[in-house]
């Protein structure tokens, strides 16, 4: 997202992880003792996928998520906790109505593929 650029992408991945850390579902996912390692690989994900930087595949090689995420229960109540974070986050920086056209689809895309558990109806 040019408008974004790399200061602006790692902003949202800062306020999407300041809401996450006080998050009872999805903050519970993460080690505490890593949270600005997670916060760092999201910045970089975000930053290879927005085209701005292939550092991510440098150090970390393919994605992979789904097999980086299989340990954690991520359901349709952790798939819809993580975007409303996420739309926090981007609220919290605003971004613009441009960037979140792209960027809201991109997000859900990616939050629906992460799940790993049957919806539980």
């Amino acid at each position: 997202m040019q408008d974004l650029g790399e200061e602006g992408i790692r902003r949202l991945a800062a306020a999407f992880y300041r809401n996450v850390r006080q998050d009872d579902l999805v903050g519970a996912m993460y080690p505490p003792h890593d949270w600005e390692g997670a916060e760092e690989r999201f910045a970089e994900f975000l930053l290879f996928r927005l085209g701005g930087s292939t550092r991510y595949l440098e150090t970390r090689g393919h994605p992979r998520l789904r097999m980086r995420h299989m340990p954690f229960k991520i359901d349709i109540a952790a798939r819809d906790r993580w975007l409303k974070l996420m739309g926090k986050a981007m609220d919290e920086t605003g971004v613009s109505e441009w960037s979140r056209a792209f960027l809201v689809p991109f997000f859900s895309q990616v939050a629906d593929f992460m799940r790993n558990q049957a919806n539980e109806e």
